[in-house]
């Protein structure tokens, strides 16, 4: 067994055990929890969150904080709508099956009063930074909630540490720009050399996209949140907007057989499709795993930017927040999981295949297969090229500010100028990571599980902190919106 081999076992290994049972009860108990003690506001109160979006208030940037709460959404979506949405997903189904993305719709849809609830408290606890920023998220509603205030320390910390750890070796960074170089490279390496979709490119190609990517994000990173704010709200939008027409255009010319894929989907999902290398069990852990690698919710990372908006009113700034899971979950994830089941690219993956199969594809390339089966002449692969590389662009800038809060609540500012070179260095790290593991695709599954597991070391502390503070947040919820007759 190479030793690739060994790292790729071992990190599934953990990946099961971090993903296992309790966590996903946890992850779902909580957003469960917090959809009853804010009475189901992600539907009742849906409507008015999206109007708060393109309301004068949200582009305002008056008020305490560093950043309009409009930007602050942008900042959170750049680093919620990544390739969690394009690789994540196909990986999901690649090893769960068709009916993994059920999953990642119920755990979205609990998620978004989980979301809403880290963004209201993201404002609510937040403090001024000594240099003068806004400091926010889960470490301060720990520390500044928690009536337990030594508990409420120990969660904060352990919150910050995990999340420095995962924005270095996880979902925020290795894992975007391993997809990103992989994607852009295996259009090139089609282009140049003729290859098919199976075959990796040189090991150049990686180094020199990988470099070009660290380039470009330490442009914007090494500027902060009013950079990267500004760059969002412009850029992330007009992503989101070019990934879903495309992706539309595969679902469109597969519209005769949609009643048929969700049949698929649901039947896969609780086990009455027979599958080869999957079950109800894998498919529920990456749906779960996956989807919190996407939208986020129970990880605590949107509230750090939420935390940096001038929104005075925690409410609102909660509404705004949640509307992230939709966009990213209900809508974005929706539209990868119809084209990689309408095209009928699943059947090329370890789930239908098994795991021994040598012609098995798996995350980017699953997404990039389905593409092509409809957009004419390779143009489909290089849209999800481009989508990937703006996807993973924007979550490396977001995910770069949520390491730099953290390591900056456990070492102060002297330490924020060193992570953001640090994370530069991981980043291209991640982008290389093809060619040095040899010409087994599998091996990208080493740097989703790593997301995963730096994912759930966060998620852990963020969760606890929640329902300790879930009165909190239902009290005033219930001031201020639902005893509000206008809303």
């Amino acid at each position: 067994m190479s030793f690739f081999d060994k790292v790729l076992q071992w990190t599934t290994d953990l990946d099961g055990i971090m993903w296992g049972l309790p966590m996903i009860i946890l992850l779902l108990a909580t957003g469960f929890f917090l959809t009853i003690a804010t009475r189901g506001l992600q539907f009742t109160h849906m409507w008015h969150s999206l109007k708060l979006i393109f309301s004068k208030e949200s582009r305002s940037e008056k008020g305490e904080g560093d950043i309009s709460p409009f930007a602050a959404l942008m900042t959170a979506l750049a680093a919620t709508v990544g390739n969690g949405n394009i690789a994540g997903v196909a990986t999901a189904i690649a090893i769960g099956g068709p009916g993994a993305p059920v999953f990642m719709w119920i755990a979205g849809l609990l998620g978004m009063a989980t979301k809403y609830a880290e963004g209201f408290l993201g404002v609510h606890f937040r403090e001024i930074a000594p240099n003068g920023t806004m400091a926010g998220g889960p470490m301060y509603y720990a520390k500044n909630g928690l009536k337990n205030q030594k508990w409420g320390r120990f969660l904060g910390a352990a919150f910050a540490v995990f999340g420095t750890i995962a924005c270095l070796i996880g979902t925020g960074n290795m894992a975007q720009s391993n997809s990103m170089t992989a994607g852009m490279a295996n259009k090139f390496n089609e282009i140049i050399h003729g290859a098919t979709v199976a075959q990796q490119a040189p090991a150049f190609y990686y180094y020199i996209i990988g470099g070009i990517i660290a380039l470009l994000v330490g442009l914007v990173i090494i500027g902060g949140i009013k950079r990267i704010g500004h760059v969002s709200e412009k850029l992330v939008p007009a992503m989101i907007f070019f990934y879903i027409f495309f992706a539309l255009w595969v679902i469109i010319a597969n519209f005769s057989h949609i009643p048929a894929a969700f049949v698929l989907i649901f039947k896969s999902a609780f086990g009455f499709q027979p599958l080869v290398g999957a079950t109800v069990g894998l498919a529920i852990q990456n749906g779960v795993s996956r989807g919190l690698l996407s939208n986020e919710a129970g990880l605590g990372s949107a509230a750090i930017a939420q935390g940096a908006s001038t929104s005075k009113e925690p409410t609102d700034n909660g509404l705004i927040a949640m509307t992230g899971v939709f966009i990213d979950t209900i809508l974005v994830n929706s539209m990868t999981t119809l084209t990689i089941v309408l095209s009928g690219v699943y059947v090329q993956t370890q789930a239908w295949q098994g795991i021994e199969a040598s012609n098995n594809i798996t995350s980017i390339l699953v997404t990039q297969a389905a593409f092509d089966t409809v957009i004419p002449f390779g143009i489909g692969g290089w849209i999800i090229a481009i989508a990937s590389f703006l996807f993973g662009y924007t979550t490396l800038i977001g995910w770069s500010y949520y390491g730099e809060k953290c390591i900056e609540y456990l070492g102060k500012e002297r330490v924020v100028m060193p992570f953001r070179y640090t994370f530069i260095v991981f980043l291209f790290v991640g982008a290389i990571l093809t060619p040095i593991a040899g010409e087994s695709f599998t091996y990208l599954n080493i740097v989703w599980n790593l997301g995963n597991i730096g994912n759930a070391l966060m998620a852990a502390p963020n969760l606890v902190g929640l329902i300790f503070l879930t009165g909190v947040v239902a009290r005033i919820t219930k001031e201020r919106i639902h005893n509000n007759s206008s809303r």
